[in-house]
């Protein structure tokens, strides 16, 4: 069952209807609508709608590439234990996310009550990409979170009684709390709190795959980690002295607080060490942006919220076969694959993570290796799921993560309207006057992608010198790089050698006349 509880017009009414305690026969068709309205609250608040896993829910996955990962990922989707590791939290705690039977909360603080739900929708779609069952949900209106509970102590106890029916073991708040508050909220619940960051963190860490990727979620994760330790359970002594001792004065004075202060180093030289490593990484894939600069290869990048169809684009593209799941966040790691336009120039196209509405600052900082494949590219290939019932705060949402990559803004951009062929005429007609440059494609079945491609060749940077030469029939390998890097104009055979004209780069210019005037 789930509850809200709205402040003002009919939400006023429907709240105090949904607040009546139901017994007895007097309660009749009060308690009857009391309990419909609830379970219409909660059906909504499962279904897919408004989250990014809505536009494919009755897709057949079973031909995706990925098939051997889809599975492994399967195998390891937790099982229900029983456990609230409530001796867990009473401690310092690394605390593994079980998610097995959650119960959801979110806080309107603004906005509109279907905003709100719209939100807890895709908090469901997270939980069970995590692994978990939802079990039921609940919505505060409240014009600011309470400090103590984020919820207020009312609603608190209401929220335990959910969690005792239901049988839960595990709240999911729809937010970031402050340890304070996630600490107040268990002691009422009694069972597990985590908020919206933590079970971002978690689904990542059950994703990553690379050892990049590893390291980069586990800094997220210890940077989460850090400064919501847990340290007055009874294992631990407190520092205190004088009255604060509960009286004892002198000499009660306890060894203090070894055991937190010692996990709190831990994870410092730990966070250390995993920056160390990213550091040391970086390089390589400095190493390969440059290789391919050099060479005057542009590059491509694919972004776009989470689950938009990046990587099935990706695919239908090259060819590749790199891993497709209806799930959100199904790529962690950058896949980097070589294409050609339709008039025969190469360019890398580059698959990055996905976005999502409210991404966590710890795993923005941490990849911001992997994001800066999208502050490098010639051209940013933004996919937007055109069948999804909000793509325009999908846009949004994603814009604001490319804020905070410096230089994404100033690169071109290119709205690719994706699952074109699951969006009805009216969204498709909306979105193209919302976005008058998009192009609309399905990268599952293949509608729109030679325009795609086209659009592609004409906003990549074309090369700056003109080249009109005979090369002799020696450099033969110098007439392939300049297929592979440069645009062919013209090409003839001719008995000195190949006599072509080219658009090609300085560097390769250069070359091309030292080996004319050779020739």
């Amino acid at each position: 069952m789930s509850h809200t509880t709205p402040t003002a017009g009919d939400d006023a009414r429907d709240a105090a209807t949904l607040n009546e305690p139901v017994s007895g026969a007097g309660a009749g068709g009060d308690g009857v609508d009391h309990i419909q309205r609830a379970e219409d609250v909660v059906a909504r608040v499962l279904a897919r709608q408004g989250t990014a896993l809505a536009s494919t829910v009755d897709h057949n996955r079973e031909d995706d590439a990925g098939a051997l990962e889809r599975e492994a990922r399967a195998g390891t989707r937790r099982t229900r234990s029983g456990s609230t590791e409530l001796e867990d939290v009473s401690e310092v705690e690394y605390r593994q996310i079980r998610l097995e039977r959650v119960v959801l909360v979110g806080l309107r603080t603004t906005g509109t009550q279907e905003e709100a739900e719209v939100s807890l929708r895709e908090l469901a779609a997270l939980a069970e990409t995590a692994g978990s069952e939802v079990c039921d949900a609940l919505i505060q209106r409240r014009a600011h979170p309470d400090p103590a509970t984020y919820l207020g102590k009312g609603k608190a106890h209401d929220l335990a009684d959910i969690v005792k029916d239901t049988g839960a073991d595990t709240v999911i708040v729809d937010g970031e709390l402050a340890p304070s508050q996630r600490r107040g909220l268990e002691d009422v619940v009694k069972v597990k709190v985590v908020d919206r960051t933590a079970l971002i963190l978690d689904i990542f860490a059950q994703h990553a795959k690379s050892r990049e990727g590893k390291a980069q979620v586990e800094l997220a994760q210890l940077e989460y980690l850090l400064p919501r330790l847990r340290g007055w359970g009874e294992s631990m002594s407190r520092q205190a002295g004088g009255r604060v001792a509960g009286g004892e004065g002198i000499g009660s004075r306890g060894p203090g607080e070894t055991k937190i202060e010692l996990d709190r180093r831990r994870i410092r030289t730990r966070m250390a060490k995993l920056r160390q490593q990213i550091r040391e990484m970086e390089p390589s894939r400095r190493t390969q942006r440059a290789s391919r600069r050099k060479g005057g290869v542009p590059s491509v990048a694919i972004a776009g919220y989470t689950n938009a169809g990046k990587s099935t684009l990706l695919n239908r593209i090259t060819g590749a076969e790199v891993l497709v799941e209806d799930a959100l966040f199904a790529t962690l790691d950058p896949t980097v694959r070589r294409s050609t336009t339709p008039d025969g120039r190469v360019y890398t196209l580059s698959d990055t993570v996905g976005f999502v509405r409210h991404l966590p600052t710890q795993l923005v900082e941490a990849f911001r290796s992997t994001l800066e494949e999208v502050a490098e590219a010639d051209l940013i290939l933004h996919v937007v799921d055109a069948a999804h019932p909000d793509p325009v705060g999908q846009v949004a949402a994603v814009h604001l993560v490319f804020d905070t990559i410096e230089g994404a803004r100033d690169i071109p951009e290119l709205i690719v309207l994706n699952k074109a062929d699951l969006a009805t005429p009216e969204q498709l007609a909306l979105l193209r006057t919302t976005f008058p440059d998009s192009v609309a494609v399905s990268a599952y079945t293949g509608l729109g992608i030679e325009g795609l491609q086209l659009r592609i060749q004409d906003l990549l940077p074309q090369p700056r010198v003109t080249v009109d030469l005979v090369i002799p029939y020696s450099y033969g390998a110098l007439i392939h790089e300049v297929h592979e890097d440069g645009e062919i104009l013209s090409e003839e055979y001719v008995g000195e050698g190949t006599h072509i004209v080219a658009r090609v780069d300085e560097a390769l210019a250069a070359r091309l006349k030292e080996a004319a005037v050779h020739g």
